[in-house]
């Protein structure tokens, strides 16, 4: 039986992770597109599950109320949070994120149109593990993927967007 690779060029001796849910918070239906086409570019495949709000996403995250369904939701191993959200603010979900024993390990993506610096600090104080500025990219998510060992290193996967 042939092993799936999750890259678009694999590399020798190198096997691919498990497979993960990943999360994306974002409420305009623009970036969904251009996230799923960032990542479909990217060459990593992995199911991907969408929410609109804050409390949706909290709602996901506790499975409770529409999400219960863990077969059908699954927990995610990566989420991807935009911060202008409806309800509740990405920088609020985070902050519940880590204050949830169930979820505070999550590694969460700051996904974003904003550059500001004051952001970027409030999410590395927050836990984010990495802060990527709308639209995002093929080198962004590639970027994001190797620190979490998703990928091995090349010098496509550049640490720029990681947070210290």
């Amino acid at each position: 039986m042939q092993q799936k690779s999750y890259l678009a060029h694999p590399v020798p001796n190198w096997s691919p992770p498990p497979t993960g849910t990943l999360l994306l918070v974002e409420d305009n239906p623009d970036d969904v597109f251009l996230m799923r086409r960032a990542l479909k570019k990217s060459g990593l495949e992995m199911p991907v599950q969408i929410v609109t709000d804050g409390k949706q996403a909290l709602d996901y995250l506790s499975g409770s109320e529409h999400y219960a369904d863990r077969h059908q939701f699954p927990k995610p191993a990566w989420v991807f949070l935009d911060l202008k959200l409806p309800y509740f603010n990405g920088f609020e979900v985070l902050e519940w994120i880590r204050a949830d024993a169930a979820n505070q390990h999550l590694d969460v993506v700051i996904l974003t149109s904003s550059p500001e610096e004051r952001d970027k600090e409030t999410a590395t104080r927050l836990g984010a593990k990495a802060y990527l500025v709308k639209p995002p990219t093929t080198q962004s998510l590639l970027g994001v993927f190797h620190q979490f060992h998703l990928i091995p290193p090349t010098p496509a996967t550049a640490s720029q967007y990681v947070l210290p």
